[in-house]
């Protein structure tokens, strides 16, 4: 399947940044990929990266590139808050010894998981989450499953939704003062409902929680670098995965040769996987130089910013064989909008196994595909995240 054409899919992006929510912009990606291994692009005032090669050896180097600038570990709009304080003691915003604090725990966590059990539960909250309007459901249904995983009671699952969208606002740099406000006060209230749910009665046999107390010092209380992290695993699957949800839909929605593999988990499960190859949910992040350092030919100072297109690299021919067609069997599907070498995402299976369970719930209602694809949608602003919002 090929990316089908919209209206709006001549107009060129004017940028990687403004590609991410642009109709169709793997055309685009393209021409990046044609032209230098780095690019300097003035009106971001960053190195651009393209190239699966390159973009590999950038992530990589995480000697001299970092995920966040020297001078800047939390964002200066959120300095000095309970939002700030949460992402400070992020594993995926630390390079050294604050990654590697609790990054073994949590990657150990996440790789024992059952996910047939992670499915099954998954399935069963995202059934219960309203489907109207369909474009809250994309964030809901994967947040409330994995605050469900983590021991969170029915209950209070849509509270725990409501913080959580809340909190990510910080993340991005189009956030409004009142956004960044609330984010505080949703990282604060989620600090406190972690800190009492671990300090309760002990966790489901194997949960995400259960997991990372068994690597913790037993009988002493949870660090707040910890504690900040669980909240982490929340904010990493709420807007990465509504965006794989929704492109999945997308996908089926576009090629209805497809639907009929949808009809079962292994088909739906397939159909995830190469979306997030085809059409990912995160298309860039950036590296910052904390020392000089040479990438495929050139010469970075400290200080400069590479910004990696991540999604032009899932399509790099020399990465992936017939790139722009989506393929549900593949000798080797690779991607890179889940990371690559110390900062790459230990919850890859998850994050698509809770894709794979909120699609099936969506499909369950039995939604028009076709009065879909006629209505359209389009993308929510971001610098990064390709996100569908359903008309």
């Amino acid at each position: 399947m090929k990316t089908s054409p919209t209206s709006l899919a001549d107009c060129v992006p004017a940028d990687p940044v403004a590609a991410v929510t642009h109709a169709d912009p793997y055309p685009f990606y393209a021409e990046l990929r044609a032209g230098p291994p780095l690019v300097w692009n003035e009106r971001l005032r960053v190195w651009v990266a393209s190239r699966a090669d390159v973009i590999e050896s950038v992530l990589l180097a995480h000697g001299a590139l970092h995920v966040r600038p020297a001078a800047e570990p939390v964002p200066r709009a959120i300095v000095g808050s309970p939002a700030g304080e949460v992402f400070g003691h992020l594993v995926r915003m630390n390079d050294g010894a604050a990654h590697q604090a609790h990054r073994p725990a949590l990657q150990r966590a996440l790789a024992g998981l059952d996910l047939d059990a992670v499915h099954a539960a998954a399935l069963q909250v995202a059934r219960n989450v309203p489907t109207e309007p369909s474009s809250d459901a994309l964030f809901s249904m994967p947040v409330r499953a994995v605050a469900h995983l983590l021991g969170f009671v029915e209950e209070t699952l849509p509270q725990v939704d409501h913080w959580m969208r809340d909190f990510v606002a910080c993340l991005s740099p189009l956030s409004t003062a009142d956004q960044l406000q609330a984010a505080s006060v949703a990282a604060g209230e989620l600090m406190t409902r972690f800190e009492l749910l671990t300090a309760s009665a002990p966790p489901r046999n194997g949960t995400p929680l259960a997991a990372v107390l068994a690597e913790s010092d037993t009988g002493a209380p949870l660090s707040r670098s910890l504690l900040a992290n669980l909240v982490g695993l929340l904010s990493q699957t709420c807007d990465a995965t509504a965006g794989l949800l929704g492109n999945s839909l997308i996908a089926l929605v576009r090629e209805p040769s497809l639907r009929q593999t949808a009809r079962t988990r292994d088909g739906v499960q397939a159909i995830v996987e190469e979306t997030a190859r085809h059409d990912p949910s995160v298309h860039n992040t950036r590296r910052f130089a904390i020392e000089p350092i040479t990438i495929a030919g050139t010469p970075l100072a400290a200080g400069d910013a590479v910004l990696l297109v991540l999604a032009a690299a899932n399509r790099d021919p020399a990465f992936n064989p017939d790139p722009d067609n989506f393929k549900l069997i593949r000798e080797r599907r690779r991607m890179l909008g889940f990371g690559h070498g110390m900062h790459a995402c230990p919850g890859q299976a998850l994050a698509c196994t809770l894709a794979a369970a909120g699609l099936d719930a969506l499909l369950h209602r039995q939604p028009d595909l076709d009065a879909i694809s006629a209505r359209g949608w389009r993308y929510r602003p971001s610098a990064n995240a390709r996100i569908p919002v359903f008309h």
